[in-house]
């Protein structure tokens, strides 16, 4: 037992003595080593966040995004309605419209083996697809993840007019050629002459204007079949801004246009700095929007709703001339013009005091239920239906037959093109004023 505590204390003081000693004081280091060789570079990592970031950023793409919830290209459903269909495509949709500029598709009429023209300008099955959204117009986005991929438009070539079958260009050259992108689209239907199916020869309507366009009772030569929607769509504003579009009869005034069709650009007005409402930026709307008609180059003094000179008057005075135009039009005391009174399907219901919408006053059960006074169309429909009941077609027979002049048919032509134009002159009040002044003088 004591031997054992005596081991036990020789070894207690066997540790103490080697812990002492491995705290003496360590002496100076020695000479430093040659330096080794260079390790290799890693690679350097993807700065993802800061990239995006100079557009996805709440003063840029994020604003644009929200701006554009209130634009008619983004709710609008035509989009939705057109899918499908080729000939609507190259404008209703985007993958149309891409397809349409990236193969350079002309909207010349081509002849047939049939005798008669058709227009070439459609996509394809595989592209009448898309709502409009950002790559409509922005041909760029998401190529090298830079800023300079905004900027960059679809196309800026000048616009080839499908009314005249690609024979007719504009070439809005303000703001780097900005407005051919939106004429591309903006611009009138072809109306088609019923003998050849060509576009209508509007120069040879005007120099003509006693000719007849249809006739009742010898349908032979006829260029047209007055019908519901005997009309040039919607996009008239184009050819306005730049003045060209209409069947120009010679009259006491002369076809010039105002300055806005050299000087500005439709991005001027329609997506002025800062939105008033819902008017601005990428909404594309400019009715009560005036910041950039009063900056520099432009109107000196400030511009508004409240304006004599430059708002109200030109504005009253187109719609005196419309109204006094679809006055003239009538037959046996029957007016050609037709009036809706439903606000929301009259895109021009507030343009005119009879809510005229640009439409002929026709017999069409199905596109034309009772929309007016006299319900569905005083007037006989030379070209009824294929779906159309028995009923519907005696109805349609007993009623007058629609003759019309080539005066009062390209007056129709014109009172359409100075309605659908939308703004009561206001994109080019000198051109629009014009063609209502002569159309009703030649009536």
């Amino acid at each position: 037992m004591k031997h054992r505590n005596f081991f036990q204390l020789f070894l207690f003081g066997l540790i103490l003595t080697f812990f002492a000693s491995s705290c003496v004081k360590e002496g100076p280091l020695g000479p430093e080593g040659a330096a080794g060789a260079d390790g290799t570079d890693g690679t350097d990592g993807k700065d993802a966040n800061e990239t995006c970031i100079i557009c996805h950023a709440p003063g840029v793409v994020d604003k644009i995004a929200v701006e554009f919830q209130l634009s008619k290209h983004e709710y609008g459903l035509a989009a939705e309605e057109e899918a499908g269909n080729t000939t609507c495509a190259p404008c209703h949709e985007q993958e149309g419209f891409k397809y349409v500029v990236a193969n350079n598709v002309k909207c010349d009429f081509i002849l047939g083996t049939n005798g008669k023209y058709t227009n070439g300008y459609v996509a394809t099955s595989g592209t009448a697809y898309g709502k409009l959204l950002c790559a409509t117009c922005h041909s760029s986005i998401h190529k090298t993840y830079a800023s300079s991929d905004l900027p960059a438009l679809t196309t800026t070539a000048p616009a080839a007019l499908t009314m005249w079958g690609g024979k007719k260009t504009i070439n809005l050259a303000a703001d780097n050629g900005s407005s051919n992108l939106c004429v591309k689209c903006h611009q009138p239907r072809p109306q088609t002459n019923l003998q050849t199916g060509n576009s209508q020869d509007y120069e040879a309507i005007a120099a003509n204007p006693k000719g007849i366009a249809h006739d009742t009772l010898n349908t032979t030569n006829n260029i047209i079949n007055p019908s519901y929607r005997m009309d040039l769509h919607y996009g008239t504003v184009g050819t306005a801004f730049a003045g060209v579009g209409g069947v120009e009869f010679a009259g006491t005034m002369g076809y010039s246009s105002s300055p806005h069709a050299s000087v500005a650009s439709c991005t001027d007005c329609h997506m002025g700095t800062g939105v008033v409402g819902k008017a601005g930026g990428h909404t594309f709307f400019a009715k009560g929007n005036f910041t950039t008609c009063n900056t520099a180059g432009c109107h000196q003094s400030p511009i508004n709703d409240s304006n004599i000179t430059y708002w109200i008057d030109p504005r009253a005075k187109q719609k005196e001339l419309l109204e006094a135009l679809a006055a003239k039009l009538v037959v046996n005391g029957v007016e050609i013009l037709n009036q809706s009174d439903d606000e929301e399907a009259n895109l021009w219901y507030a343009l005119t005091s009879k809510h005229y919408d640009g439409y002929l006053n026709v017999y069409d059960p199905s596109l034309n239920p009772g929309g007016n006074a006299n319900e569905t169309g005083p007037f006989r429909n030379s070209a009824p239906g294929s779906a159309w009941t028995q009923a519907q077609k005696d109805k349609n027979n007993k009623l007058p037959k629609l003759q019309l002049t080539n005066a009062q048919y390209g007056a129709i032509l014109n009172f359409q093109f100075c309605l659908r134009e939308y703004s009561l002159g206001i994109h080019n009040s000198k051109y629009t004023k014009a063609l209502l002044t002569n159309s009703i003088a030649v009536l």
